[in-house]
């Protein structure tokens, strides 16, 4: 491997949304940092089945539902 060229690979605390935290080693942040998830395996509705709704982050979901209101297969 090359000197110099590579960042720090370092342990870091990962926090999922439900509070619960393991450690991993990333290049994210110093050594010890935590990384909050907003998103993750236990709240997305990818991987829940659609159980939990994601937050409209400054109405995009709302301005995509009226503008495509009307699209659909028409039989």
């Amino acid at each position: 491997m090359k000197e110099g060229i590579h960042p720090d690979y370092h342990e870091i605390t990962i926090v999922m949304t439900d509070g619960t935290s393991y450690q991993t080693r990333s290049t994210y942040g110093k050594p010890g940092d935590t990384l909050r998830l907003e998103i993750d395996p236990k709240s997305h509705p990818a991987w829940t089945g659609g159980q939990h709704r994601l937050v409209d982050a400054g109405g995009q979901l709302a301005r995509f539902n009226k503008r495509f209101q009307g699209f659909g297969i028409k039989r």
